[in-house]
């Protein structure tokens, strides 16, 4: 006797649990978990240290730098500011930032001179760096580069006093002199410590003068 056989296969039907909820699974689903294909459809949690805000993935510290800024622009030590935070906890952005902002407002319509600011920036603050290290000074490269990039500051400040009185030479010249000495002095009270004590001179006067050149690449002398 021959038994007609006949019928259907069905794909199992597979629920997945998930948090208490049950979703049923595809065709394709099943037939990728049952051949040993599952790992293709896992998703990673996401990681939190992946989610992290942007000013922290570049290790910006707008407050710090603020703080910062404000121990240049206010070098007097009666104000009661941690002054040496600006170089014993160097940054990068922060100098960065005063330096491309001095460099936009020199430019004059020649956007050549960013490029030439910020490589006076880097080898300007090598030589002080280099002659430090030379009078026994014990300063990093990192502090100096952002000692040198912060005390920008008073220049930037006194820009917009040399439009108005640009007219007056006198005033103006007196106002470049401030700026330069402002800057000068901001810079070289972190750099130069006790112990150059009778050179302090030798480190001073270079730091003054590359202020002077920042100076004239901003009003073009």
């Amino acid at each position: 006797v021959t038994s007609d056989l006949s019928g259907s296969i069905a794909s199992p039907d597979v629920k997945l649990n998930l948090g208490g909820d049950f979703i049923k699974e595809s065709t394709a689903t099943t037939f990728l978990r049952q051949r040993g294909y599952g790992w293709l459809l896992e998703v990673e949690d996401d990681d939190p240290e992946d989610n992290k805000p942007l000013l922290e993935e570049l290790d910006i510290d707008l407050k710090d730098i603020y703080y910062k800024i404000r121990c240049v622009l206010m070098p007097m030590p009666s104000l009661g500011f941690n002054r040496q935070v600006v170089r014993d906890n160097p940054d990068f952005w922060g100098p960065l930032a005063v330096v491309l902002f001095f460099s936009m407002i020199s430019l004059y319509g020649q956007f050549r001179v960013v490029s030439w600011i910020i490589t006076i920036w880097i080898f300007g603050s090598l030589t002080i760096f280099l002659l430090a290290r030379v009078l026994g000074g014990e300063v990093a490269y990192g502090q100096v580069l952002g000692v040198i990039g912060y005390s920008l500051l008073p220049l930037i400040v006194i820009a917009p006093i040399l439009l108005v009185v640009g007219s007056f030479e006198v005033v103006s010249t007196l106002i470049k002199l401030f700026g330069v000495f402002w800057a000068a002095y901001s810079a070289a009270s972190l750099l130069v410590g006790e112990e150059f004590k009778t050179k302090k001179p030798l480190l001073i006067y270079p730091i003054f003068l590359l202020y002077i050149y920042f100076l004239s690449l901003y009003t073009g002398v």
